[in-house]
């Protein structure tokens, strides 16, 4: 399947094409276009839109509280990984001002935003990244397990 996202990724628009590769769509391809031609070339070529305005995979509200685009698309797929669940966390506390927003979350935004002044483009900057999301996941799963919440995740 084809994704597309607005272009200038810095968190939530990595962290999703993250996702969406290990637990979605290993054989995904993504396209980052300007934000006023993401629905547009979204039909055109066929292409699921997420985290931009107006489309099902985007910033939502809950009960009062606020959720980015890799909650989204854990919702929308039924992700179930313990791990995954704890790394939304510290994605959302990056991409969105949220109350409680775990210590890590700082740290992922402010390498985020250096990964993006180092890319050369949204291609450049997965590919920096990945490995970023890798080892927060690696991390979570680590955490989980340290505190007996976790026996073992599959990824």
């Amino acid at each position: 399947m084809k994704w597309i996202t607005r272009e200038k990724a810095k968190v939530d628009r990595i962290a999703c094409p993250w996702l969406i590769k290990n637990f979605v769509d290993r054989n995904a391809e993504f396209l980052f276009v300007p934000k006023d031609k993401v629905i547009e070339m979204s039909k055109k070529e066929n292409a699921i839109p997420f985290d931009t305005p107006g489309v099902e995979l985007t910033h939502y509200k809950e009960n009062g509280k606020e959720f980015v685009s890799f909650d989204a698309i854990i919702k929308k797929y039924e992700v179930k990984d313990a791990a995954l669940l704890e790394l939304a966390k510290i994605v959302r506390g990056a991409d969105a001002t949220i109350p409680l927003a775990p210590p890590e979350s700082a740290g992922l935004e402010a390498a985020a935003l250096g990964f993006r002044q180092l890319a050369k483009d949204d291609f450049d900057n997965m590919k920096l990244q990945f490995p970023l999301y890798d080892s927060l996941y690696s991390y979570c799963q680590w955490k989980l397990e340290e505190s007996g919440k976790l026996e073992h995740s599959v990824h």
